[in-house]
């Protein structure tokens, strides 16, 4: 049911989002990279403040945001290539700035949980440390730089703008869609917790998959929507993942430490978590840039390596594996 709303409240942020883009004459790179991409990221935006502030689960969100971009990088192109029969086309400037800028996107969110561990240690608690506004504000930073670079393409483009557009009843859908997801996602969040609970795992395991899986479902619908849609299509699909990845690591993350002022991040987590990540962000930058394009056997290879994650996650589950700490 929570899974549904998000969808529902997604497609609100999604539909009104790209008609006031068009009404502002962004081209497909910025839309994809940031109008779109924030849009979709409202579902893990509003994972992490809620389970900071509310259930005090930073880890949580933080499971929440790995397993959504895992699941971004392995699974939205591929099915936007297969959705198409076809190639799913990139351009050397998507390759070479958003890809780039998104492994230095989560280099920094684990160097801001290094600095935690270092600077802020958690007395007794091993390798956990507390992430303060401060350190926060580092790959909110970042996030300034990255939007920077996406003004500087839109400065660089005219694309014309459309006057048709309703644009005070279309913010006015942003608002709803917000609304909508913000009350799903609790409901997703607590089903993390309850997962947790009854199998004695780790909450953020159950982000990884539980909350992770419910707030992708954004992510999913526009990149198809926009693979199948009009020219720079393929790039906006494309774009869209990575910049929802970036928002979610730079900003979806620190948001809930800025709004609760500190929270507990435990390293020996995170470090497998990112690892996870990293590793499925390879694969699919390796395949991206062989022929600037995915091809329907690599797009295959991409969800035989989200399958290997997700049966990683169940080996750790019944504690076969041991990478991530117990409850």
């Amino acid at each position: 049911m929570s899974t549904a709303v998000v969808w529902k409240g997604s497609d609100y942020l999604d539909r009104s989002g790209e008609r006031l883009a068009h009404h502002y004459g962004m081209p497909p790179i910025v839309r994809g990279a940031v109008v779109a991409a924030v849009g979709s990221s409202a579902p893990e935006l509003s994972s992490v403040v809620l389970a900071t502030l509310l259930h005090g689960e930073f880890d949580l969100g933080v499971g929440a945001i790995v397993g959504s971009a895992v699941f971004n990088v392995l699974v939205i192109p591929s099915a936007a290539t297969l959705s198409r029969r076809g190639r799913l086309t990139a351009s050397r400037h998507l390759v070479y700035k958003e890809a780039q800028f998104y492994m230095l996107s989560v280099a920094t969110l684990l160097v801001t949980f290094a600095f935690a561990v270092i600077y802020n240690p958690v007395p007794g608690g091993g390798l956990a440390g507390t992430v303060t506004r401060p350190l926060a504000l580092l790959p909110v930073a970042l996030y300034g730089v990255y939007v920077f670079t996406q003004y500087q393409d839109l400065a660089d483009h005219d694309g014309g703008s459309d006057d048709c557009v309703a644009v005070g009843r279309r913010w006015l859908e942003l608002g709803a869609g917000v609304v909508l997801i913000v009350i799903a996602v609790e409901g997703l969040v607590r089903a993390a917790i309850g997962f947790g609970e009854m199998f004695g795992t780790p909450s953020f395991v159950w982000g990884m998959v539980v909350v992770a899986a419910g707030t992708s479902v954004p992510d999913l619908f526009v990149s198809l929507r926009a693979a199948r849609g009009d020219a720079g299509g393929d790039v906006t699909s494309v774009a869209n993942v990575l910049g929802s990845n970036t928002f979610d690591l730079l900003i979806a993350v620190p948001a809930g430490v800025l709004l609760a002022g500190t929270a507990t991040v435990d390293f020996a987590a995170a470090v497998p978590m990112m690892a996870s990540l990293t590793v499925a962000t390879l694969v699919l930058f390796t395949l991206l840039r062989t022929g600037l394009a995915l091809t329907f056997r690599e797009a295959v290879v991409l969800l035989v390596v989200y399958g290997g994650f997700l049966g990683w996650l169940v080996l750790e589950t019944v504690g076969v594996t041991g990478a991530l700490p117990s409850a």
